[in-house]
């Protein structure tokens, strides 16, 4: 499928496949990478569709790196045992080391 053939929640899913093992991303830099910058709640809503997508969803946090889509994974803690079992230290809810975990699609993608 041709990337100008997909809707927004595909494209979504298309940049968050990409994330690395070990790193996360946000809401509102993977919006900012497709060209809709005050899309990040969009993100957010695909994020929460992509059960059974073969999508990292537990690698997208909100920008200060707050799991804030928790309650949409199965299980308690599920998206902080996700994390975790790929080195990403949690806390509280919060991604330590934040700055050093996180990967800018605008930085490491060529093309949208």
């Amino acid at each position: 499928m041709k990337p100008e053939t997909l809707n927004f929640f595909d494209k979504v899913y298309e940049v968050a496949k990409q994330i690395p093992y070990g790193r996360v991303t946000s809401y509102g830099a993977i919006a900012k990478y497709l060209g809709a910058a005050k899309s990040a709640r969009m993100v957010g809503y695909a994020m929460n569709g992509s059960t059974g997508k073969d999508v990292p969803a537990h690698r997208v946090v909100n920008r200060k790196g707050l799991l804030t889509g928790k309650h949409h994974f199965d299980g308690t803690n599920l998206m902080q045992q996700l994390l975790e079992s790929e080195g990403v230290i949690v806390v509280d809810n919060q991604i330590q080391d934040f700055d050093n975990v996180f990967w800018d699609p605008a930085n490491n993608l060529l093309a949208k």
